[in-house]
């Protein structure tokens, strides 16, 4: 078993996929719904898109223990920050202070660190932005689309292909779920389902939850 830093962070790459795109009205958060544990089905339901306060959203990809609990602790981060400030974070703000916990996460002195990367989306009085924040804890914004887990190898070459700057939400929306599939035809580890939230000036939105044991195609 390699248990080095670089061998689990190899290993966990594969076991899902995340979508984000950015849309010249909002953004689109896509997922798939399987969770593994090696070669075994651990969840044919898994969430994998969680919302943190009303206009902020973030997708998981990684070790399941530290993607919940990171989770878990940035809404309550975010939440005090709101009462003790009185005004909401933005999305910066909220992606950086991701970033710092998955840091500090990485880094603890164990035989296996918490090994987790996140997509951050939302809305404040500034616009539309999506981060990606990868396992080291570092923070990229993105201005067009980003995928993480295993499926994002055969996913890049379909955005790479149809996606535009001038994409709608409603086309976004078609443009994941075929990046989805995609996928789920070529990635083991990807499948069960597909999940996917808008977010626009109205507020972020589930637009579609579906479970299936094969394929679908569009």
């Amino acid at each position: 078993m390699d248990v080095t830093q670089e061998g689990l962070i190899a290993k966990t790459k594969h076991g899902t996929t995340t979508i984000g795109l950015v849309c010249k009205d909002g953004i689109v958060l896509a997922s798939e719904k399987r969770a593994t544990a090696g070669t075994f089905v651990a969840d044919k339901k898994s969430e994998k898109i969680f919302k943190i306060t009303d206009n902020l959203l973030v997708t998981t990809a990684g070790t399941v223990s530290d993607a919940q609990l990171l989770t878990k602790l940035i809404r309550a981060e975010l939440k005090l920050k709101e009462v003790r400030t009185d005004r909401e974070s933005t999305a910066k703000e909220a992606a950086n202070l991701l970033a710092s916990l998955i840091y500090g996460n990485i880094r603890k002195y164990s035989l296996i660190p918490g090994i987790t990367q996140f997509l951050l989306a939302g809305t404040d009085k500034e616009g539309f932005h999506l981060y990606d924040l990868f396992v080291d804890g570092s923070v990229m914004e993105c201005d067009d689309y980003v995928s993480s887990g295993s499926g994002s190898t055969v996913v890049y070459g379909v955005l790479e292909a149809m996606y535009r700057k001038d994409i709608t939400v409603k086309e976004g929306v078609d443009l994941c779920v075929k990046c989805i599939n995609v996928a789920i035809q070529r990635d083991i580890a990807s499948g069960n389902g597909i999940l996917v939230y808008t977010i626009t000036k109205e507020g972020s939105k589930k637009v579609i939850d579906k479970e299936f044991e094969t394929i679908v195609k569009q």
